[in-house]
């Protein structure tokens, strides 16, 4: 009998995230398809005339509110800061009792507009900032010459938010610079006061003129109108392992301990969650899969939702995260690491030990037999058509009507 090899992350090994259609940590709003930039890869066709009104807006909260649990609203678009109104937006969102979540390129972001939506209520920002955006004074940077960008961004908004609002990064990763990854995590390690998490996302396009029609409820479609489209028929499907794997050579111990599994594979790891301990700089380990289980069970239990972001004032309780060490063994050489170090080094108890995250996203995949492997318990569920729908795939029905079947020739 030939041995199996080893996973390079096992899903038996990690904690399920819980988060289902009907219950889950965020949903996904889209104000506006408006952007401001031009982002190779971006899935939404930007539209200048695509904003909301406020009482589409309110509908759309309304059928969230009617049909799932939250905890967060991501404000996304299209880019929403372009939005005439986003600062009523994000009041809107927080006086419904949820977290506004503000997703952005930050093109447009002022110290004068986050002073605003600061005092609205916002809760976060995640910007997206990658080297394929054809970003004005940026365009020839590369991902280590953008932490620049990041970390403008990340101190304007601790200070301006005062340590209550959370920031955090994402960027569409790509073949050619998959090899920053772990130069961008080395990056938001020296800056875990003011960086709650990173999050890379697994490049996708939708190939035209492979192996398959294209239908939708038996109807042919032309699939070629979508943003997302090309005639490119190479293979270019990074999976979240192989972002680990280069992960794994700068940081060899880089343990996930959470995930969503697709809705055609149950070991394909759609959403896959790390988090890890440090201060300074200097990590100490990672969380294991019962510390995440325990915070989104409490949370669950105490608010009856399940835990989106958090104010990095929480993440900075590291110390009596320890404590959890007595249910989660991954959490003993972290607290024995610590404490040696206190030892050695008393002027360190001045500093917070702290909890950053590093999620990868591995959008869809298409199989050869038509089949696509979306994300299982997806939290960037949108509204269409008063209808919860995929966020990535909202062109579809938008325009026509439904979502594409692809039909093996």
């Amino acid at each position: 009998m030939t041995a199996q090899a080893q996973p390079i992350v096992d899903h038996r090994s990690l904690y399920r995230l819980p988060w289902s259609l009907p219950d889950n940590a965020i949903a996904w709003l889209e104000p506006t398809a408006k952007c401001n930039l031009a982002c190779f890869g971006c899935y939404r066709e930007n539209d200048p005339r695509g904003h909301k009104t406020l009482e589409q807006i309110a509908s759309d909260l309304d059928v969230f509110q009617r049909y799932r649990t939250v905890d967060g609203i991501s404000i996304a678009g299209g880019d929403p800061l372009v939005h005439p109104q986003t600062t009523e937006i994000v009041r809107m969102v927080a006086e419904r009792g949820l977290k506004p979540i503000i997703n952005t390129n930050g093109l447009a972001l002022t110290e004068e507009l986050l002073a605003e939506l600061v005092s609205a209520g916002v809760a976060a920002f995640t910007f997206h900032i990658d080297s394929k955006q054809n970003r004005p004074g940026w365009k020839t940077s590369d991902e280590i010459e953008l932490c620049k960008l990041r970390q403008h961004y990340a101190e304007m908004v601790a200070r301006v938010g005062h340590g209550n609002v959370s920031c955090s990064f994402n960027a569409t990763v790509y073949e050619d610079t998959l090899r920053f990854v772990p130069d961008v995590i080395a990056w938001a390690r020296k800056h875990m006061d003011i960086v709650s998490t990173v999050v890379f996302i697994a490049f996708r396009a939708g190939a035209v003129g492979g192996d398959f029609d294209y239908q939708v409820n038996g109807r042919p479609v032309d699939f070629a109108v979508m943003p997302y489209a090309t005639e490119d028929l190479t293979k270019h499907e990074l999976q979240s392992t192989d972002i680990v794997t280069t992960i794994r050579e700068r940081y060899p111990d880089f343990m996930p301990s959470a995930y969503l599994n697709g809705t055609e594979r149950p070991d394909t790891m759609k959403w896959l969650l790390t988090g890890y301990l440090g201060e300074g700089g200097k990590v100490y380990g990672y969380v294991g899969p019962r510390s995440m289980e325990l915070t989104q069970t409490v949370h669950h239990l105490r608010t009856g939702r399940y835990l989106a972001y958090t104010t990095p004032k929480t993440l900075a309780m590291g110390r009596p995260m320890l404590l959890l060490a007595a249910v989660d063994k991954a959490l003993r050489p972290v607290a024995r690491r610590y404490l040696k170090a206190m030892a050695l080094h008393p002027w360190r108890l001045r500093r917070k030990l702290r909890l950053q995250s590093v999620m990868i996203i591995q959008p869809a995949d298409i199989y050869p037999d038509g089949s696509q492997n979306m994300c299982d318990g997806c939290p960037d569920i949108t509204v269409w058509n008063g209808q919860l729908v995929w966020s990535c795939r909202l062109e579809e029905p938008e325009k026509f009507g439904g979502f594409v079947q692809m039909i093996p020739r």
